[in-house]
């Protein structure tokens, strides 16, 4: 029966002429079975052990054991592996030392809420696990190592999303006295080596520099998917010699006006055309304004708003040609760009722009340091030890939403795959730029000193990179969801299934961690 684990004993023979199988190792030869054992019997398994899987997500983790065992899941673990070994390979063969960081470490703001693990020596105090080894990495700099690598898990106590797991992997890198261009170079490489060695997927650096202004300006977006075109158009200094309320009211509350030339789009109905309109409002766009260019002209119910010169120059701005469908919206700046960031995305599908198997690999730099939260608090872009851009300086106590980092970001077919900068290596800088995030005095040296006072020992100047592993692999198979390549991952709600981890604890051992749990709402 399926899945019994069995023994044979039996001649080795050639399989006949033309019967071999070159996909398998043994592919070659066959065995005449003579006697056989049946080791382990198996119940029936909740899903067929094959390529094709209809079984829905949860069983498929309740029974992970048995998923692992399909060959897509086989397939994906073993490109794992080789990913792991392009990675240290090629950075062990650039002279970098692979050190480990501590998982148990001190809680300070990175964005995230830490995952605390309570102290039973140390009552009431806690670690945390956690979400880099930003910190420890600049300080093997400081140490004098000058160049560190390692694979490690972090961790962070978010919501999770197809690409995004409570524990994860990242290739962490870090290198003294260097600039941008050094580390870009290293990463373009350790990608070539990784892209071909797990998949046999050429690359070719150097990859392609777009600052981040231009990212956003052209495709909504600090993550552009340069494989295909529908950029952003800025219309605003044409439509406002309009009479269309609904772009004038946005400009005049100083907002932008924006559109896409949906190439081919004009055969596109009404309904859909209304179903895109609702795409953009998940995107806090109150509508879609829309203009088809058919054979005979412009046709819309926002025409009649626009003089015959207005709406020519408008046309010539959008690149329309007759068989084109222009798309607007209208808004305060953030919202113009993440609605047509992912309309564009919406429209590449839908009109089949987005190339099969073409890889776009670009960085994206000039980022400014600072950026305001959905609260309007300011908060660092990357993180609070990015240097500034030297001459923005000055700014920092100005003006800091000015300030220009020296960030950088490589960006994937549309996906953030990684992200680092050059770091702050002196200390009257570091407090400068945690006292503009509102960190300052007794707070900064509670949460930083350690790393403050590190820098006052020659800190070298330093800098680097993480990767997000997960999600490279991911990308490589082919695969949605990280969980596709990750052996034991949570679900949605950062659960086990299999193990049913979190679970309940004993009351004992709540005590002697000193430790009440108070129910929800209590």
């Amino acid at each position: 029966r399926p899945e019994y684990v069995i023994a044979v004993r039996g001649k080795v023979e050639l399989r006949p002429e033309g019967m071999a199988n070159p996909k398998l190792a043994t592919g070659e030869i066959e065995v005449m079975v003579e006697k056989m054992k049946v080791l382990n019997t198996s119940k029936a398994p909740p899903f067929p052990i094959e390529d094709r899987c209809e079984a829905g997500e949860e069983v498929r983790l309740r029974y992970r054991y048995l998923d692992l065992r399909r060959p897509p899941m086989q397939r994906n673990l073993v490109v794992r592996h080789r990913a792991y070994q392009a990675v240290r390979g090629y950075l062990s063969a650039q002279g970098f030392l692979e050190i480990e960081t501590p998982f148990f470490i001190r809680s300070t703001p990175e964005g995230a809420r830490d995952f605390l693990v309570p102290s039973r020596i140390n009552r009431g105090r806690f670690y945390a696990l956690p979400q880099s080894p930003q910190l420890y990495k600049q300080i093997l700099m400081v140490a004098g190592y000058d160049r560190y690598f390692q694979i490690i898990r972090c961790f962070r106590d978010e919501d999770l999303r197809a690409d995004r797991q409570p524990e994860f992997t990242q290739i962490d890198i870090e290198m003294s006295f260097v600039g941008e261009e050094e580390v870009m170079e290293v990463s373009e490489g350790m990608m070539e080596a990784l892209f071909w060695e797990t998949v046999g997927l050429e690359v070719w650096p150097p990859f392609s520099r777009m600052s981040y202004r231009d990212a956003v300006e052209r495709y909504g977006t600090d993550k552009p998917d340069v494989r295909f075109g529908l950029e952003l158009v800025d219309v605003g200094d044409i439509v406002r010699e309009g009479n269309f309320r609904v772009f004038l009211g946005a400009l005049e509350a100083g907002g932008r006006v924006k559109g896409i030339n949906a190439k081919g789009g004009a055969r596109f109905s009404r309904r859909e055309i209304d179903e895109l309109a609702e795409f953009v409002k998940r995107f806090k766009a109150e509508g879609l304004a829309w203009i088809r260019v058919g054979p005979d002209g412009p046709s819309s119910p926002i025409v009649k708003f626009f003089p015959e010169r207005v709406l020519g120059r408008l046309l010539e701005r959008m690149g329309a040609e007759p068989g084109d469908l222009l798309l607007f919206v209208a808004s305060e700046e953030r919202v113009v760009h993440q609605a047509l960031a992912n309309l564009r995305l919406e429209l590449g599908r839908r009109l089949g722009l987005i190339p099969e198997g073409e890889h776009r690999l670009v960085w994206v730099v000039e980022f400014p340091l600072f950026e305001r939260d959905e609260e309007g608090n300011i908060a660092p872009a990357h993180h609070p030890f990015t240097s500034p851009v030297e001459e923005d300086v000055p700014l920092l106590e100005e003006d800091p939403f000015l300030v220009r980092a020296r960030a950088y970001d490589l960006v994937w077919n549309g996906v953030e795959i990684g992200g680092g900068s050059i770091r702050i290596s002196d200390r009257t800088l570091q407090e400068k730029a945690l006292r503009a995030l509102g960190i300052g005095g007794e707070e900064a040296r509670e949460k930083f000193g350690f790393l403050l006072e590190a820098l006052e020992y020659g800190a070298p100047p330093h800098g680097g990179i993480a990767f997000g592993f997960d999600r490279i692999v991911a990308m490589l198979l082919g695969e949605t969801s990280i969980r596709e390549v990750i052996a034991f991952p949570k679900t949605g709600t950062a659960v086990s299934l299999m193990d049913g981890a979190p679970a309940e604890v004993a009351k004992e051992q709540l005590k002697e961690l000193g430790i009440v749990v108070i129910p929800e709402g209590g």
